[in-house]
């Protein structure tokens, strides 16, 4: 049985209904109106809530970060590839995808789902091996958007890609060496956004199976960001597009040189 932790991803695994929650415990020490809340909402949707102590739940949750709420989930079902593909396309009348090669640290991936609910993404592939799984702690960093979240899960990340090309969907990476920056990209039409591993980035495969690869210009003594951050960046430019033609600023200052990822 999954384990889920923290009053905001259980309320939203509560409100969600994506997963089907066994019980729900509750420390006897916490007494407050957002946990009654809580317990209240848990019982409208007939899920049965324990009072366990505070230590208990330590052991449960594996980490004593719990805020004194432990939900305890049925295994989570994911989608098939062909399910993001199939479902009925947003307002913006395009799907935007969001593929994930190799990123392996929990907070990074709970970061990611965070962002995609916030971007509007209409669903997230996720590779069997070299990938974080869906733990409380993956729950935890994405404040429960992984409750909200479609995801689906491949044997093969780089035959999943091949697929969504012979779909019409354009499949960009992002690379600290690619061109054009992600700016100069076109989001409006069906795209997949794939994003490497914390350490090495896209696997020569992916790459290999991508459409372009963009980058995010650097102004600092970096040349990179964190991949939920980078990703973050991107999904929401991504949006700003989709959602039509902005209102250009009156005066800007004028532009400092810019230094490319990778150069």
């Amino acid at each position: 049985m999954d384990v889920l932790y923290g009053l905001h991803p259980v309320e939203e695994a509560l409100k969600s209904g994506a997963r089907q929650i066994d019980h729900i415990s509750v420390a006897r020490e916490r007494r407050d109106p957002k946990v009654e809340r809580l317990v209240e909402t848990a019982r409208v949707a007939k899920v049965r809530v324990t009072m366990e102590p505070r230590v208990q739940l330590d052991k449960h949750a594996k980490t004593d970060m719990h805020q004194g709420v432990v939900a305890f989930l049925k295994e989570r079902k994911f989608l098939a590839l062909e399910d993001l593909l199939e479902a009925p396309v947003g307002a913006s009348g395009h799907r935007f995808l969001l593929a994930l090669d190799g990123v392996e640290d929990p907070h990074n991936l709970g970061a990611l789902l965070r962002s995609a609910d916030g971007a509007g993404i209409d669903g997230v592939v996720l590779p069997e091996r070299r990938s974080a799984p869906l733990t409380g702690t993956v729950a935890k960093s994405s404040a429960g958007a992984s409750e909200h979240v479609r995801i689906a899960k491949v044997v093969n990340l780089a035959r999943a890609l091949e697929t969504m090309k012979q779909r019409h969907v354009w499949i960009v990476g992002l690379d600290e060496r690619g061109t054009p920056d992600y700016t100069d990209f076109d989001f409006r039409q069906d795209t997949c956004l794939v994003l490497g591993s914390e350490g090495s980035g896209l696997h020569e495969l992916i790459k290999r199976n991508c459409d372009h690869l963009l980058r995010i210009p650097m102004a600092g003594s970096v040349n990179s960001l964190n991949v939920s951050v980078a990703g973050a960046v991107v999904m929401y430019e991504a949006m700003r597009q989709r959602r039509g033609p902005q209102v250009t600023a009156v005066a800007s200052k004028p532009e400092k040189p810019r230094k490319g990822l990778g150069s």
